[in-house]
């Protein structure tokens, strides 16, 4: 990619000027067994393209991202090449695939260690979240680059949320234990976003209680900050999530030409 293509220093506030790199990371390894049996959930179709096509698009549509690395199976990194030469990618943005790992934390440490040194703010995207709009990557992106270790997009919680005391059988009744208060909980979603250093130090030390980058970070005693999420970048893991991802994105053609 060529800096031709990317907005001049003029362009961009002062405070972004100074560091303008950043990567996204997309960990798209595993099967997703809830949506069925079939090809891997990353590389399900959507609206007739795989949902990966879609995620990395979303990375890319924003400026701030030169370059998208895809964490592909660790056997499949030569078919998910061949799946995004198949397909038209911005140019403007940078492509790279490489094999993942055993579990998710695992291919997101690969993905970084294939970053060229000159990124300093990373993303880390699910590919079953085809439908994240640019507007949501783009303030991700600004919240890092304005000094925070950590970003995630989230949105508030509609239901009322109870802590249970987990039955020794599946469906069983569950005692409950606890009612958190609903306005100070928030729906997690993706790219999550961090600075370069952060992450990687998160994931060289941490290793207990991981679900997410961002609780990576927040064992290292930093600050994770959130940003408003969107109600389109929900993750698609049930066969009525694509249902709905469908209806999305007709809805954008329709409306858009998306």
């Amino acid at each position: 990619m060529s800096d031709e293509s990317r907005p001049s220093p003029a362009e961009m506030p002062p405070d972004t000027r100074a560091s303008t790199r950043t990567a996204a990371v997309i960990p798209a390894a595993g099967r997703g067994v809830r949506l069925g049996p079939g090809v891997p959930k990353a590389l399900r179709a959507l609206g007739g393209t795989p949902m990966l096509i879609h995620a990395v698009r979303a990375m890319a549509a924003s400026r701030g991202v030169s370059l998208v690395v895809v964490v592909a199976p660790p056997d499949g990194a030569a078919e998910v090449k061949s799946l995004l030469d198949a397909h038209a990618l911005p140019e403007r943005t940078d492509f790279l695939v490489v094999p993942g790992g055993e579990s998710r934390q695992e291919s997101v440490r690969l993905g970084l260690d294939a970053l060229p040194a000159t990124y300093d703010t990373v993303l880390v995207h699910d590919a079953a979240r085809p439908l994240v709009p640019v507007d949501t990557v783009d303030a991700v992106i600004e919240a890092v680059r304005d000094g925070a270790p950590a970003v995630v997009p989230a949105l508030p919680l509609a239901d009322t949320v109870k802590q249970v005391e987990p039955a020794a059988v599946p469906g069983e009744p569950e005692p409950v234990v606890a009612t958190p208060e609903r306005a100070r909980l928030r729906a997690v979603q993706t790219p999550q976003g961090f600075d370069r250093e952060t992450l990687v130090r998160a994931h060289e030390t941490v290793t207990d209680n991981v679900t997410d980058d961002a609780s990576m970070v927040e064992q290292l005693g930093l600050t994770v900050m959130v940003v408003p999420g969107h109600e389109e970048a929900f993750k698609v893991t049930r066969p009525l999530d694509l249902v709905l991802a469908e209806a999305v994105l007709a809805r954008r053609r329709l409306n858009d030409g998306f």
